[in-house]
């Protein structure tokens, strides 16, 4: 099935019968291929009598050949659970980081507080990234926000200006998300443990009815599809070096970038934790990069997985 998708994704008709000679198969056994595709990828394919058989839109596959200069091993799946779960099955393996997992789709992609991550088949970028923590807690203060800085920075060198942060995890664009970011731990935190980086970014997703949540993609912003495997090799780089300065100098080097770069800063907002709900206004980020706030002219600092910020609508 998928070597009929290769031949197909220019976006150009093919005729069954040249499809059957490519595959080595017949004319009914495309067709049945065919079907596949569309009822498992959700891909939309235009049969037209005498012309044959056309994707609805050309894809761009991610190919292991336009990423050799990732600085870290690169699998490319064409579907999995979630780029995360696949990461930490790896580590369980044995396998040694740093190393990237990447996917064509996700069948259960994972977000902050157990929500969806919708994935469709080669539309985004469905990325993680394991690295091996030793020494201690200090290496993942600020980890995550420093993740944020790395992606915030490939979306720009790809064209999505208005690019800024919301605390702790989200990339967006207009208050509308266009990236978000999920770390899972396994080990021990104050030994040595390995933490995923998972990254979801939009690239060239046009329509997701699924999504409960104000969302746009790249596509969506600069009106042109872009080649993910071009995005994925910026966001290497991005990681690269963002990491680098975290490792050496630790997040507090790095606080001052990342607040300048929060769209929320200085905003009315309202921080909940399960039932529990905090009005203040956002005053930055510490050195650790919990969230510092003004509640009732008293700074309070607030860390933790399960927080959820949200605008006042009186801000």
């Amino acid at each position: 099935m998928l070597t009929l998708l290769k031949l197909l994704k220019d976006g150009r008709f093919h005729s069954g019968q040249a499809l059957g000679a490519a595959l080595g198969v017949s004319r009914s056994a495309v067709w049945k291929q065919l079907q596949h595709l569309e009822s498992d990828l959700n891909l939309s394919i235009h049969k037209v009598r005498g012309r044959g058989y056309q994707l609805a839109a050309p894809l761009e596959l991610l190919e292991q050949g336009q990423l050799d200069t990732s600085p870290w091993p690169v699998s490319i799946n064409h579907s999995l659970d979630s780029t995360n779960a696949e990461a930490l099955r790896a580590v369980d393996r044995g396998a040694t980081a740093p190393f990237v997992v990447l996917a064509e789709r996700q069948t259960a992609g994972r977000g902050r507080r157990g929500r969806q991550w919708v994935s469709p088949f080669a539309e985004n970028i469905y990325y993680s990234l394991v690295l091996r923590m030793d020494g201690g807690m200090r290496q993942l203060e600020g980890l995550s926000l420093v993740v944020g800085l790395a992606v915030l920075s490939a979306l720009r060198e790809v064209g999505v200006s208005d690019v800024g942060l919301k605390w702790p995890n989200d990339v967006l664009v207009n208050n509308k998300k266009i990236a978000g970011i999920l770390l899972e731990l396994v080990g021990d935190p104050a030994d040595v443990c390995h933490v995923v980086l998972g990254i979801g970014i939009n690239v060239n997703m046009r329509v997701a009815s699924e999504v409960d949540q104000a969302w746009t993609s790249v596509y969506l912003e600069s009106g042109v599809a872009i080649n993910r495997n071009v995005l994925v090799s910026k966001l290497n780089d991005s990681l690269r070096i963002y990491l680098k300065r975290h490792a050496e100098s630790g997040f507090s080097a790095i606080q001052s970038e990342w607040e300048q770069n929060h769209l929320w800063q200085g905003r009315e907002v309202s921080l909940i934790a399960g039932v529990h709900q905090v009005n203040g206004t956002v005053m930055g980020i510490d050195q650790q990069g919990a969230l510092r706030m003004n509640v009732n002219g008293e700074e309070k600092v607030f860390s933790g997985g399960e927080l959820s910020l949200r605008l006042r609508h009186d801000s």
